[in-house]
């Protein structure tokens, strides 16, 4: 297991306002933008929610994989650029194989994407990457998770959706610690399949799903302040075990009301995988 960091000063507790989806029935639309384009979201309405976001760092060694759905982990990279995609291709997709390995006890693990993200206009535009998210979310459904696995893996798909598998997401900051936009996330204990309402993903080659989330008063939310580049979050957004097990992950960037004034933009990069039992 990766060592988990001590406790930071930070507010035990913050409030801060997250953006859920009514759940009224009206189909959900993502179209999504190409690098350093906005996505264009259609169908549903918002519903900003004040809610009680938790310090997660004193509690960090108690977050499981299977139980809360994340854990919070010190760990090092070799990358020194994130921007030189070839470098993560190389030194950083191994890196997470192996992180993804030692939290899920997966005998196998393939990285399959990634995703650089930042709320600073230029930046993005420059540098071709994403925004963040600010609505509730999951990154997989009941059927885009299996058909991600047909997808990328073919040959082998229906050998391996025999068994267990999962897709397991790391992120971090990249270059500096977060000051602004930090990512929260939902004990998964907490999140009812009633809470999630699908939304269909429009790629240029291809369909998606991912789950957006409606308001629900016994989320309990975590953030771990001013994460550094050193550390990372990994978290489940779909297994295919039906045993109790946590399932989903339910998270968004928020605007957090501790940000300092001059904050510089986040920097972070995802990368997701599949996770074969």
């Amino acid at each position: 297991m990766v060592e988990v960091l001590e406790q930071r000063s930070a507010p035990e507790t913050i409030e801060a306002t997250l953006n859920y989806i009514v759940n009224n029935g009206e189909k959900l639309f993502t179209a999504t933008a190409g690098p350093g384009g906005l996505d264009v979201r259609s169908g549903g309405t918002l519903d900003p929610r004040r809610v009680a976001i938790h310090d997660g760092r004193p509690h960090a060694r108690d977050f499981a994989l299977d139980r809360q759905g994340f854990r919070f982990v010190r760990h090092d990279t070799k990358v020194a650029d994130f921007f030189d995609e070839d470098e993560v291709r190389r030194v950083y997709y191994p890196e997470m194989e192996a992180l993804v390995k030692a939290e899920s006890g997966a005998t196998r693990v393939v990285v399959f994407d990634h995703t650089l993200r930042t709320p600073d206009q230029d930046l993005r535009e420059a540098a071709k990457i994403r925004e963040v998210v600010r609505r509730v979310h999951n990154d997989y459904t009941e059927w885009s998770a299996p058909k991600r696995v047909r997808d990328l893996l073919s040959d082998e798909a229906d050998e391996l959706l025999q068994r267990r598998f999962a897709i397991v997401q790391v992120w971090r900051p990249i270059r500096h610690p977060v000051e602004c936009w930090p990512l929260a996330i939902a004990d998964a204990q907490s999140l009812s399949p009633a809470d999630m309402v699908v939304t269909e993903r429009r790629y240029e080659d291809r369909i998606g799903q991912t789950s957006a989330i409606s308001y629900n008063p016994a989320h309990r939310w975590y953030w771990f302040p001013q994460m550094r580049p050193d550390e990372a979050l990994v978290f489940k957004v779909y297994d295919s075990m039906k045993d109790g097990r946590a399932r989903f992950t339910a998270h968004t960037a928020f605007d957090d009301p501790t940000t300092p004034p001059h904050a510089r933009p986040r920097e972070s990069i995802e990368i997701r995988t599949l996770a074969f039992f």
